[in-house]
């Protein structure tokens, strides 16, 4: 039985469903920036830690799907590192980057478009108790989450 042709979510929704996703597998410094003012090739970032490469797979697998079901979204491209220190997956006006805590911080990816505002979470996806490292609660004026 074949379903109705879906519309596809608008970049902003796949952003969030990509977080939401990324949540329900436990990432941790989730954060969504909307790039699209200052490099033009996509119009937001989601960029989550995992804390393992198992994690890091979970993660990917999980936005994949939850992006396919609920956005009717497939990626144009997906890599990682050989060592499962990070993932991407390219929807075009959506990436997701999913890092390991010493590659995130190696990369700080975040850093390099500190002038893109950054999705309230809590309100726009409904995400009230994630979890943010010292580094990245400063960055987005949150508190750290308690060691």
């Amino acid at each position: 039985m074949t379903e109705a042709k879906r519309e596809q979510a608008t970049p902003r929704e796949c952003a969030i469903i990509a977080a939401q996703a990324a949540d329900e597998k436990k990432a941790t410094d989730i954060m969504v920036q909307e790039v699209r003012e200052l490099i033009g090739v996509t119009d937001y970032f989601v960029i989550v830690t995992a804390s393992n490469n198992r994690q890091v797979d979970a993660i990917i697998d999980e936005i994949e799907d939850q992006l396919r079901e609920r956005g009717g979204v497939k990626p144009l491209h997906r890599e990682g590192s050989a060592d499962g220190s990070w993932s991407l997956l390219d929807y075009g006006a959506v990436v997701v980057h999913v890092f390991q805590p010493e590659t995130r911080e190696y990369y700080r990816l975040e850093t390099l478009w500190n002038d893109a505002p950054v999705l309230d979470l809590a309100a726009e996806a409904g995400l009230a108790d994630l979890q943010y490292s010292e580094r990245i609660a400063k960055l987005l004026g949150r508190p750290a989450a308690a060691e």
